[in-house]
Parts: C-alpha cells; sequence; structure tokens
C-alpha cells in the first residue's frame, strides 16, 4: 500500500475499496519504523495526518473530494506551513512560526492532501547533500551510508521509502532532480514561473518528486494553480497534464554526454544514458549528438555571484548565529566577503551567458537527454560530491543550465550500477512545454527495463 501510487489510490478511494484513513495509518506505520533510520522528516505530526485523513474520507463519502482528497504527501522544509518554523536546513535561524502557508502548501492543501510533515534539507539549501547543521543527516534508502542528495534530500528519501506517493521540492540548480537521480524517482522541475513560489528568486522552481510520472503530472495540476504572491510567475494556464499520450517516432532529440565544465561523467551512468537513447531511437526518435555548452567562466560566475549572495545573508545575522551555521557553508560563503563589486556583476552576468548558451544550443532539438549527475552518490557525511568547498558546484553541470534558462527538465531512472545503486536521465525541453517533457518522460517510463525499489 505504501508504494501505490496516487493516481492508483484515487481510483481505489472512487471505488471504495481503500480509504484515506486506512492508507494514512499504513504509511504512518512504516514511517514510524523507517524514520529512525533515514532522518528524512521534520515537523513530523501523525495526529494532524489521522485528522485530516478522517476528514477526506467524509468528502469521499459525501461526494465532495477534491483533486487529491486523502492523498499522504510532504512539503520541504522550506515550503512554509502556517505555525510552523522554517529553519531553512540551519541552527543559524530563529525559529519564528510561519503567518501563513506558501502558494505550494496552500495548494496541495485545498486540493485535500494529507500533510504527512515536512522534509529535511541542508543549510540553505546550497548542498546536494542530506548534511545540515540543524537536521540530522538524511541518509538514502537504497544505501544508508549514502547521500540521498540535496537540496531536497528528505523529499527524496521520504519518496523513494514509501512514505507516501507525493512530494514536493525546490530547485535552484538541481535540488530536486539530483536527489531524485540518486533515489531513483522522477523529480520534475517546471518552467521558471510554472509554480508560484514564495519569495521568488532567479532560477528557483517548486516541484514533484514521485515514484511515477503520472504522480508527478497529477501533483503539477494542482502545484501550477496561480498566486499573486509570485509576481515573477507566468500567467495562469489550463495545461493538459494528465494526458501523457507520446508519438516518439520522429522526434529530434539531443543526446548530450560532456558537461563542458565539473567532474567528468562516470563510465556506468555514460553507458546507461547511451541506452536510454538508443531504447528511444528505437522507437523512432532521431537522436544526435549535442556538444557541451557550459564553460568553465559560466560556472565559476555563478559560484562566485551565489557566494556574495551567500555571505550577505550570514553577515546580516547576529555573530552567535553566525557560529552555528554548518562549517562547509560557512567556508563556502567567506569565498564572497572580499568580492569586488564588479566582479560581483561579472559573476551575474554568467547567469545570462548560461541561459542563452543552453537556448542556443538546444533550441534545433525537440529535447535534450543527459545524465541527471555526472556521479553517484557520495558518503552521506560529505557536504557535496567533491567534499570541498571550493569546488561547491562541480557536480551541477547538466542541470544548473536549465534552471537559468528557465527550460522544464525531469530526471528518471535509467539504470543501475554495479553497486545496485540508481541512475538518473535527465530529459529537458524548450521552454514553457512543460507537458511534452512528461509526456516523453512517461513513454520512456513505459519502455524501460524493470525498476527496482529501495531496500531500506
Amino acid at each position: 500500500m505504501m508504494f501505490e501510487s496516487a493516481v492508483d489510490l484515487l481510483a481505489h478511494y472512487r471505488a471504495g475499496t481503500l480509504s484515506p484513513v486506512e492508507v494514512t495509518e499504513a504509511v504512518l506505520a512504516r514511517i514510524d519504523r523507517l524514520e529512525p533510520r533515514l532522518h528524512a522528516l521534520y515537523a513530523y505530526e501523525p495526529e494532524q495526518a489521522r485528522a485530516a485523513a478522517k476528514e477526506s474520507e467524509q468528502r469521499w463519502r459525501s461526494g465532495r473530494a477534491a483533486a487529491l482528497d486523502g492523498i499522504p504527501l510532504t512539503l520541504k522544509e522550506n515550503i512554509a506551513t502556517r505555525g510552523t518554523p522554517v529553519p531553512l536546513g540551519t541552527a543559524a535561524t530563529e525559529l519564528v512560526p510561519a503567518a501563513e502557508d506558501a502558494p505550494a502548501a496552500a495548494r496541495v492543501r485545498e486540493a485535500g492532501g494529507v500533510l504527512l510533515a515536512k522534509t529535511t534539507m541542508p543549510d540553505f539549501g546550497m548542498l546536494t547533500s542530506g548534511l545540515s547543521s540543524f537536521h540530522t543527516p538524511t541518509r538514502n534508502p537504497w544505501d544508508l551510508d549514502r547521500t540521498p542528495g540535496g537540496s531536497s534530500a528528505g523529499a527524496a528519501a521520504a519518496a523513494a521509502a514509501g512514505y507516501g506517493p507525493l512530494h514536493v521540492g525546490t530547485d535552484i540548480g538541481g535540488s530536486i532532480r539530483l536527489p531524485a537521480g540518486w533515489c531513483g524517482l522522477v523529480g520534475f522541475k517546471p518552467s521558471f514561473g510554472r509554480v508560484p513560489v514564495d519569495p521568488p528568486f532567479l532560477g528557483r522552481v517548486a516541484g514533484p518528486l514521485t515514484r511515477t510520472v503520472a504522480d508527478t503530472a497529477l501533483l503539477m495540476g494542482v502545484l501550477s494553480r496561480p498566486d499573486t504572491r509570485d509576481h515573477l510567475s507566468l500567467p495562469p494556464a489550463e495545461l493538459p497534464w494528465t494526458d501523457l499520450a507520446c508519438e516518439v517516432k520522429g522526434l529530434r532529440i539531443g543526446l548530450q554526454l560532456e558537461p563542458g565544465a565539473g567532474l567528468a561523467v562516470e563510465p556506468e551512468i555514460r553507458a546507461a544514458v547511451v541506452e536510454a537513447a538508443r531504447l528511444l531511437e528505437s522507437a523512432g526518435a532521431v537522436v544526435e549528438p549535442l556538444e557541451p555548452f557550459l564553460t568553465r567562466e559560466m560556472l565559476d560566475g555563478l559560484d562566485t555571484f551565489w557566494r556574495v549572495r551567500a555571505w550577505c545573508d550570514l553577515t546580516a545575522l547576529p555573530e552567535e548565529r553566525q557560529a552555528k551555521v554548518l562549517p562547509y557553508i560557512a567556508e563556502w560563503a567567506r569565498g564572497g566577503a572580499d568580492v569586488s563589486g564588479v566582479a560581483a556583476y561579472r559573476g551575474f552576468s554568467q547567469i545570462d551567458a548560461m541561459s542563452v548558451a543552453a537556448l542556443r544550443a538546444t533550441e534545433v532539438f525537440d529535447f535534450v537527454l543527459s545524465p541527471t549527475c555526472p556521479v553517484s552518490p557520495p558518503p552521506a557525511d560529505w557536504a557535496s560530491p567533491t567534499n570541498d568547498p571550493r569546488r561547491p558546484f562541480e557536480h551541477i553541470p547538466f542541470t544548473v543550465p536549465y534552471n537559468m534558462s528557465g527550460q522544464p527538465a525531469v530526471s528518471l531512472n535509467c539504470g543501475y550500477t554495479s553497486e545496485g545503486l540508481p541512475i538518473g536521465l535527465q530529459l529537458a525541453g524548450r521552454r514553457f512545454d512543460d507537458v511534452g517533457v512528461l509526456r516523453l518522460a512517461a513513454a520512456f517510463e513505459g519502455i524501460r527495463g524493470p525498476q527496482r525499489s529501495a531496500q531500506v
């Protein structure tokens, strides 16, 4: 029951073969059994979940069920929920209860979702790791000695472990797709502005982590509803999210195997992505190589700008709170302390350079395939795949360009390493073609080999 999809659970609720109360109790029991090892959750509220499930059960009985009614779900810790503090993954934050629900939280509550808990994240969401100065380090259900990735660390661990079917993360450089890749999930970064967020920021999106493309599409139909608090959001649009039929034949697909900067792609990951391209080619797609378009200057410029931004945030805190920040993050941010205004602007300008490069390189293709991450998950106590604050973003060369260009991109599983760990395949599309990306993902989901589940 814990690994039932949301789509299937809704069908059971309609038929009366399962109830939201039964499903919620089963998921809570699984959480209670696994959470002492995984540490995926923050603000776990089982009694509130039970109460919400009972209310949902009554709505189903009276014919008033909403889009996600009775579906257990989680929200990433930085997505505010009224009455719960938002520590942003760091012990440096004052624990002040949030005054209102953020847009994603408001939408899933309106849709009848049963909120189980918030999920963990690293300090300020700036690590591909479950390491945090506030939360106990989150572990990967596929291998408890490994990180689940991040910054949507707890969301990915919860999804892979069967803590319900729907989970919402955020992504500014790969923070949904990277942990999805390392945990064998579907992780969707929608087009910039497609899902309202509060506060909005350049490149930041909220989106689903699920175990099936159909569940991601179902959740996107809720998350993408408008909210006036996000002044950068796209105009409201009624999109056919759950119409996932896709004709692969004739699609022109770019295959990018070299990142252009950052870590080299591990041979097993390269082989799995090449095999995924072969499967799509056998279904009729035209697959052509795409040369790398990210440069060292772009990645370093982004790093410089983000360091300056982080240093501004840290120095606004009292000294006693600054001292509580994860040492890796503090050292990384300190690299922005002496950056001149000119250098900071030059770093910022590389965001535009990256965006233009991504759009121009991919415009001739309907979609682009690549690894989600060039490497497998590192140890759970590492802050990043390099574990070096001087080289913090060497693992994001395939994901971060699409944050800056605003293009939709999804990660889904395309194979396993010799150690049995999932391998993420990234599918990226043209700006605003969110539904098209999910349709191709669903098509690949139908032709890939049998899938495994985490054996935590």
